[in-house]
């Protein structure tokens, strides 16, 4: 071992959450090193395929069948246009003890250069919702906490959105709105009419619909997984990393995996971490006062698990014994989608990053009795046929040609994005007799969505073609695409917050209950999921965490 190294504060992970971490460390003051285990990626340098077209790509956008043998879980999400931002499945192994698709970026910038970008606060109606029902433990904060970091969040990523006034759905700092095409008003009009507790409004998305803090805006490209040069949505290595970087405050170190966290008995505390060197394999030992682990949930939890000492002999903190467990994702696989007769003398022009959204209206103020807890809000967008749509039709020749090049039909589809109980037995854990290239454990995750769940869908189903059926759409089908956990790319709840020392990992600031100087914002830390989108609540709390920390850090406190 070598290179003993000493740093204010260390953060793991660079993604959505570390990024604002190290962010936030670095501008009050904190000589910072941000650990990445993946390899370094810089704003608009390293986005290769950013301004490529369709037929740059030898096989357009089509995978290889190697592809699909190497990387069967990442193959599902990735194109040639963005393959470089996923991991190998090959290379990075984990066990399915029930099917669940675990999507991975392991770069500088993480899941951010890849993320939906959909942005949407919490309400009481969520922080509420355990207590109120009996269902795992209470959060420990309520919105009036978080409400101002929301604000601040918004203000520095920039957010499109439309004000609607709704308790679930609080408003926040917006910039206009994207706008809606015709059959999307079409079908807002109806909505409005025939639909009582329900409205249809523009997705509220961190794409840029004016400059933004020498970003943007956005080009409307619809290439956003490529990465985008002109900074028109927000990641990690568009804003807060540059942000960090100009401080003169941040040490970046890619290529680093941290597979311990040491712990001091005598004082109590984190004294640092253990990295392996991912192209070496040299074994690397950092220290700081204060440790922020922003991994992303599943290889956080791992982190946890993987750190024991005599102190913590079943993971670091885990005296609850709740880390790896309550491990939740949104599910997404039930919509419908319906065609229009109308408005064929209406076309679009360009393209559009977002679509809309139709806020939860199930189980608002009472359970409503539908055979299901808690609710969805229905995520969709409007478009015409193209030739995409048009091609698989029978035909030949001049005539086929000239079919599919004409704008077919309008149509919607939608889906509901649902919400996930803190199921204990869904958990993340390590398999002690099987290792990584690098001589880890590997991660096994066993998780399902159960009858809450399924029963929503069926509701999503039935609701989102009644919204249809009275907006006049016809050839409506309604569809489970049963996609299985993970799916939505929304991994949260292994080490959760709470109250209560003895049934949760964190307290209210997102500070380990049992280590005073580590804290955890990624997903792992959410005490139950809501049904929006969480990226927004994962950066408001890093930013809440960290002012809290340095504060208490200059108390002498930690």
């Amino acid at each position: 071992m070598k290179n003993l190294n000493f740093y204010d504060a260390i953060v793991i992970g660079s993604g959505i959450s570390g990024g604002w971490a190290a962010m936030e460390l670095c501008k009050k003051g904190l000589k910072t090193l941000l650990l990445e285990r993946g390899r370094d990626v810089k704003h608009i340098q390293d986005y290769p395929t950013a301004n490529l077209n369709p037929w740059d790509f030898e096989l357009g956008f089509n995978n290889t069948l190697k592809d699909q043998e190497n990387d069967p879980i990442q193959s599902m999400a990735y194109t040639p246009a963005d393959k470089h931002f996923y991991v190998s499945d090959k290379d990075q192994p984990y066990v399915q003890e029930k099917p669940f698709n675990w999507f991975r970026g392991y770069q500088v910038g993480g899941r951010s250069l890849l993320w939906g970008r959909q942005c949407y606060r919490l309400s009481d109606l969520d922080f509420e919702a355990n207590l109120k029902e009996g269902v795992a433990i209470d959060w420990p904060i309520r919105y009036k906490d978080i409400a101002s970091w929301y604000s601040y969040v918004e203000s520095f990523i920039g957010v499109s959105g439309k004000h609607e006034n709704l308790s679930q759905l609080p408003d926040g700092e917006f910039l206009p709105p994207f706008e809606l095409n015709c059959i999307e008003e079409h079908l807002a009009d109806s909505i409005l009419k025939t639909e009582e507790n329900r409205l249809l409004t523009p997705a509220r998305v961190a794409n840029l619909t004016k400059g933004w803090d020498n970003r943007g805006p956005c080009q409307n490209r619809n290439l956003c997984t490529r990465g985008c040069p002109f900074g028109g949505y927000f990641s990690s290595n568009s804003s807060t990393i540059p942000s960090a970087m100009a401080t003169g405050n941040l040490t970046l170190r890619p290529f680093s995996i941290v597979v311990e966290l040491i712990y001091d008995e005598q004082e109590q505390k984190a004294k640092g971490v253990k990295v392996i060197d991912s192209v070496s394999n040299e074994v690397h030992l950092f220290y700081a006062n204060i440790i922020f682990i922003n991994a992303s949930t599943i290889p956080t939890t791992a982190l946890l698990l993987n750190s024991v000492s005599s102190r913590f002999p079943n993971g670091f903190g885990n005296d609850s014994g709740q880390v790896g467990h309550n491990l939740m994702d949104h599910h997404s696989s039930a919509g419908a989608f319906g065609m229009h007769d109308s408005f064929k003398n209406q076309y679009y022009k360009g393209r559009r990053p977002c679509g809309f959204l139709i806020p939860r209206y199930r189980n608002l103020n009472n359970n409503e009795n539908l055979g299901f807890s808690r609710g969805y809000n229905i995520q969709g967008r409007g478009q015409r046929q193209e030739w995409v749509d048009l091609s698989s039709s029978n035909g030949y020749g001049s005539q086929f040609k000239k079919e599919i090049t004409t704008p077919g039909k309008w149509m919607v589809w939608m889906a509901g994005w649902g919400e996930c109980l803190p199921y204990f037995e869904n958990r993340v854990s390590l398999v002690p007799d099987k290792v990584d290239k690098w001589g880890q454990k590997l991660i096994a995750i066993d998780f399902e969505f159960k009858d809450n769940e399924r029963k929503m869908m069926d509701d999503i189903k039935d609701t989102a073609t009644e919204m249809l059926i009275k907006a006049g759409f016809n050839n409506i089908d309604s569809f489970n695409y049963n996609k299985p956990g993970g799916s939505t790319v929304h991994e949260m709840g292994t080490a959760r917050m709470g109250n209560d020392p003895k049934t949760s990992v964190l307290n209210r600031f997102n500070q380990m209950h049992s280590v005073k100087n580590v804290f955890i914002t990624d997903g792992s830390c959410m005490t139950s999921s809501g049904c929006q989108n969480p990226s927004l609540t994962y950066m408001a709390l890093t930013a809440r965490a960290c002012d809290y920390a340095v504060k208490q850090l200059k108390l002498g406190n930690l």
